[in-house]
Parts: structure tokens; sequence; C-alpha cells
């Protein structure tokens, strides 16, 4: 599957990048056959998996100028710019764009679709760290989405926190919506 082809005309991705977008497409692909997903729901994942990082390479200026948001870290920028600019374009499927804009820090209302996008990002293969514990949760998606979207949701509070970094409110109350 060829996400680097579904970019947008505005998206700026590394070569890297686009192997990411590739990954996680594949991957959300692979979820959506084996959940036997209906084809509005597998459009949504789809094109979840392709514009989530369209903006990741993009400088903060334009980042922070179409988010009008001067607070929040670089890092988690990407998401929220996507979304606006996903919208500007006629974009009106709110799963779609909840998913996208937090896909980086993680949403407690969000459907199966930004649960997914939250997952795959994290799990697919061409993250060097933890490869065989990945692996082995992605290949248990379809048959625990919930109990693996747990997990998912506890390993990167984890790794945030080991990290040193702070947790955004957002993060937190998904933490207590799943625990």
């Amino acid at each position: 599957m060829d996400a680097a082809g579904s970019l947008p005309g505005w998206a700026v991705v590394s070569d890297k990048r686009r192997g990411h977008i590739a990954r996680v497409s594949v991957l959300m692909h692979q979820w959506s056959v084996a959940l036997g997903l209906t084809e509005v729901e597998r459009s949504a994942w789809r094109d979840v998996a392709r514009w989530h990082d369209a903006l990741r390479d993009a400088p903060v200026e334009v980042l922070r100028a179409l988010t009008g948001n001067d607070d929040m870290p670089e890092r988690v920028l990407h998401g929220p710019a996507a979304a606006v600019r996903l919208q500007q374009e006629g974009e009106t499927r709110h799963t779609v764009l909840e998913a996208i804009r937090w896909h980086t820090l993680g949403l407690a209302s969000w459907d199966r679709t930004g649960q997914a996008l939250y997952m795959a990002d994290f799990l697919e293969p061409g993250r060097t760290f933890a490869t065989r514990d990945r692996a082995f949760l992605a290949s248990l998606v379809p048959l625990d989405f919930d109990g693996v979207f747990r997990q998912v949701v506890r390993l990167r509070i984890e790794w945030t926190l080991r990290e040193g970094k702070s947790l955004f409110p957002e993060t937190v109350e998904l933490w207590n919506y799943v625990r």
C-alpha cells in the first residue's frame, strides 16, 4: 500500500516520514480487514493513516500559524495543524479530524478510528524499540482491540514520564477513561 502518493499537495514530509506513514497505513488496513469494518469506517481509517503526519516536517512557524497556538510544544503541533488544513480543504468527518488532531496526545472521546491511529502510530514495525513486544501487541489488535488500546496508552504514558516530559490534560483524561 503506497501512502506516500495519497498525501495532500500541501504535505511537508521527509522520505523517512513517508515510510512511517506507509507502515501505519498497512497496519491499519490489515486491522480493518481482520475486524471486518464497514467500507465507511475503513475509509476513515485509511485517510487518518495517510494524513496524520502530513505536516510532521513543516516549520514550526507554519504549524503555529495554522493552529494559532503559541504555547503547545512543537512536537505535538503537526496533528492539530493537519486537521486545520484538512478542514480548510473541506474535510467534514469529525472522527477523522479528531483522530488526526489528537493522535500524539490521545483523546478520551475518540471512537475506534482515533484509537486505531493512536495504536498504529506507536506499534508500526519501523520503530526500533521493543520490536517483539510491539509486534505481539499489533497482532492482538483484531482479537482484543480494547485491551491492546489500554496497554498502548499505558506504555506511551510510561515512556513520557521516563523521558521527563509533561503529561497533557488530554492524555491524563484518556488514561482515566481506559483504566
